[in-house]
């Protein structure tokens, strides 16, 4: 068990409590304005549930996995969704989502295997269909609280999309930690598949 999924699921309750209350309803709007009405969502790394529960109470048909089980469980019991174990290094769907939200998830993602992961989601991604994806701000790999972090910068993100096929550059952003009591900026991306 890698130390993120250890950490996640020895301190569920914690992350749980300061985060399934979080407002992002400013984040939510930059994403939905581009997918269609009951548009099919995954949330790829759904954590507490939080933005699931959101997608779900807006209408739009929402899966969710999370790699931590502690964390699938209070996702599940949260929003009443059957929310799946697994990790974004696995998912295999084709063609399949509106939409592809990755918020603060593929922070986690090995910086050489961050294109990998990318691949995956165009390929989930129908034509058309957009990604929202979200780093802590900055150009290192480090540790933090048991945890390792994978941050990206404008330059970065530009060279990561780059190298990928059909993919449109819709809006990148800095934003502020939505949490009380931080200060940390994010990095935030959305991205379209051009074509099939």
């Amino acid at each position: 068990m890698n130390k993120n999924i250890y950490y996640y699921n020895q301190n569920a309750d914690q992350f749980f409590d300061t985060t399934y209350q979080v407002d992002m309803t400013s984040l939510y709007q930059s994403f939905l304005r581009y997918l269609p009405e009951h548009a099919s969502i995954l949330d790829l790394g759904c954590g507490s549930g939080r933005d699931t529960l959101a997608f779900k109470n807006l209408g739009h048909q929402v899966e969710a996995i999370d790699y931590s089980e502690e964390l699938v469980a209070k996702a599940r019991q949260l929003t009443g969704l059957p929310v799946q174990f697994g990790s974004f290094y696995e998912l295999a769907e084709q063609a399949k989502y509106d939409g592809v939200w990755a918020c603060a998830s593929l922070l986690h993602c090995e910086r050489d295997r961050l294109s990998d992961a990318l691949h995956r989601i165009l390929t989930a991604l129908k034509p058309n269909g957009v990604c929202y994806m979200s780093f802590k701000y900055g150009n290192t790999d480090r540790e933090k609280d048991g945890r390792s972090f994978t941050d990206l910068n404008e330059q970065q993100a530009h060279d990561l999309l780059q190298g990928l096929d059909d993919v449109l550059l819709l809006q990148q952003w800095i934003s502020i930690d939505k949490r009380p009591d931080r200060t940390e900026e994010w990095l935030n991306i959305l991205f379209k598949k051009q074509k099939a």
